[in-house]
C-alpha cells in the first residue's frame, strides 16, 4: 500500500535582476605640451656661529599630599 505525500505551498524567492551593460567608446585626444626652464643661480651662504656655555642647576621640590582614612596619627576626640 502506497501513502499520498503531504503536499507544502510553494516557497516563492525574491526575484534575481540582472544587468548587461552595453558599451561604446569615444576616442577623445588630449594634448599636453610641456616645456623646461634652465633657471641659474647664485647662492650667498651667510654662516652664522654660537658659541656655546653650559651651567647646572639643582632643583629640589616638596610634596604635600592629603591621604583618606584614618592615617598613622590617632585624631584627638
Amino acid at each position: 500500500m502506497h501513502c499520498r505525500p503531504n503536499m507544502m505551498p510553494p516557497i516563492v524567492h525574491p526575484t534575481k535582476c540582472c544587468t548587461q551593460h552595453q558599451i561604446q567608446t569615444t576616442i577623445v585626444p588630449h594634448i599636453h605640451p610641456s616645456h623646461t626652464t634652465y633657471v641659474n643661480h647664485h647662492v650667498f651662504q651667510h654662516q652664522h656661529y654660537f658659541p656655546h656655555t653650559q651651567s647646572v642647576v639643582n632643583d629640589v621640590s616638596h610634596q604635600h599630599v592629603v591621604c583618606p582614612g584614618p592615617g598613622p596619627f590617632p585624631r584627638p576626640f
